[in-house]
């Protein structure tokens, strides 16, 4: 099988992935579906007794309306929730459009908040420019950004009429901010980006000594269904299985590589060339891998070095990145 090779100039990020992704509507129990899109950004839908809960929005309100437009085939209650799995403009700047249908409050954990606060601005301009294609319409998305109606810290419990939505935060990974919906009578999980499914991690705002813990809180919820952040619909205890071991196996191998490399000495290139050598095989395959180890290496190499907390990507780093790494 051949694989990408990270010493041959590529194009920035992913702007010249251009390819339209085929959309999947999956039910998963009588109250969970999955929005899926073939390793694009995926959106849960909760659907209780009098509300739906819509969890992450997709990138822009022309985006989300084809969301809208799902959920409308299969129930017409108010969608009166949003929930933010974490903050990425990719995930949350579709909100506005849910405005129209009865969207009383967008949630988030009070990291997620306070990464809004913090890298807001920055973050969107930076995932515009890596990967035009998912801001199909960005002229839609209203001026300023997304904020949260309401936050909480640790866990909070919605009720949907009879049906208990458990929003949990389980520990860091991704983000600090991450956050899970658990159905606890459907034992249904929606993971945001903790869990991928033969999609790459982003992990450019990670936190890789964190994150296999906190899949292990995930799997320890036992679900029996799981929809993660990109990838298909999880629908057995043995594809839940699959997705957590295949996302907690490419985090800890890729920070074991960059670890090694940092104590060792070697300066970042170094350090990435023989890290995407070293997963390729196994994960090149994967969605978005040439896309993300960048970003990936980069951050890993930052908190072996010390770094605890990511550091706030911008715009003009994202390219300074790409270029010293790249050669482009």
């Amino acid at each position: 099988m051949s694989h990408p090779n990270p010493t041959s100039p590529k194009t920035f990020a992913s702007q010249a992935d251009l390819e339209v992704k085929k959309v999947s509507f999956d039910q998963l129990s009588p109250h969970a579906y999955a929005y899926t899109a073939e390793g694009d950004p995926n959106t849960g839908i909760v659907i209780g007794d009098d509300a739906v809960m819509v969890i992450d929005t997709q990138a822009t309100p022309v985006m989300a309306q084809d969301v809208i437009r799902r959920i409308r085939e299969v129930t017409d209650k108010p969608i009166k929730y949003v929930l933010l799995s974490h903050y990425h403009a990719v995930r949350v700047l579709g909100a506005s459009a849910y405005r129209a249908e009865g969207c009383e409050q967008i949630i988030a954990s009070q990291d997620t908040y306070d990464l809004i606060v913090e890298r807001g601005e920055q973050d969107k301009a930076s995932e515009i420019g890596r990967f035009p294609r998912l801001f199909n319409a960005v002229e839609s998305v209203p001026p300023g950004l997304t904020w949260p109606t309401l936050t909480f810290t640790g866990k909070m419990t919605l009720w949907l009429g009879t049906l208990e939505v458990q929003i949990l935060q389980l520990g860091r990974g991704h983000t600090k901010g991450d956050t899970v919906v658990w159905l606890p009578q459907d034992r249904v999980l929606f993971s945001g980006d903790l869990v991928e499914f033969d999609a790459t991690p982003y992990a450019g705002d990670a936190y890789f000594q964190d994150w296999p813990a906190t899949l292990d809180r995930l799997a320890a919820l036992n679900p029996a269904k799981l929809v993660p952040g990109r990838g298909a619909a999880l629908q057995t205890p043995e594809q839940v299985q699959a997705g957590l071991n295949g996302t907690r196996a490419f985090v800890s191998e890729l920070y074991e590589s960059v670890k090694a490399g940092a104590c060792a000495g070697l300066d970042l290139n170094a350090v990435y060339r023989e890290t995407y050598a070293r997963l390729a095989e196994r994960y090149g395959h994967w969605v978005i891998f040439s896309h993300c180890m960048p970003f990936d290496v980069t951050r890993a190499f930052d908190e072996a070095s010390g770094h605890a907390d990511p550091r706030i990507w911008t715009a003009e780093r994202d390219v300074a990145m790409w270029k010293a790494l790249e050669g482009v």
